[in-house]
């Protein structure tokens, strides 16, 4: 009986013997990183699935929870996720439609749409971050000095690809 190799290490090996050695280890890097992301959106998108939640659903709604006024502008929205405001209008959208979310205009700026949570979205993203916690943040695989270093290593990451402000 074969023994299964590890798929991503086969690839860095045939990355090596087709010349490629110079990026062979970052190729092997971005293909597991890819492969984790993979990983834990279906470990996410399982636990929110009882709360008819998408994770982008969730972190518009974490993310207006943690407000002192309950709500947060659209564009603000936008910018704390990095989406397209087309992506954010969307993801209000269903929550409204879930009854989790209100929308209006600033009195002060009709341009303005703010999104807040309704009482029932206020219970459900409580009850959702308990979950994502105890099933997901709390156990994602690696001791808590090994979670430490690798959150280290992807915010150097990050920062050498341009994604942290200076």
């Amino acid at each position: 009986m074969a023994v299964a190799k590890d798929p991503i290490q086969e690839a860095r090996a045939q990355w090596i013997r087709h010349g490629w050695e110079d990026a062979a280890d970052g190729m092997a890097m971005v293909t597991s990183l890819t492969r984790v992301q993979q990983l834990f959106r279906e470990r996410i998108d399982a636990t929110l699935r009882p709360y008819g939640l998408t994770f982008a659903r969730f972190e518009v709604m974490r993310l207006i929870s943690f407000t002192r006024s309950g709500t947060m502008t659209m564009s603000r929205l936008g910018s704390l996720l990095q989406v397209h405001a087309t992506t954010v209008t969307s993801a209000v959208e269903r929550l409204v439609q879930q009854g989790y979310v209100e929308r209006a205009r600033s009195q002060t700026d009709r341009r303005v749409i703010h999104a807040s949570l309704t009482a029932e979205g206020r219970r459900v993203v409580e009850d959702a971050t308990a979950s994502l916690n105890a099933e997901v943040f709390a156990k994602p695989g690696l001791d808590n000095a090994a979670t430490l270093r690798l959150y280290d290593a992807l915010t150097e990451l990050r920062a050498a690809l341009g994604d942290l402000p200076r």
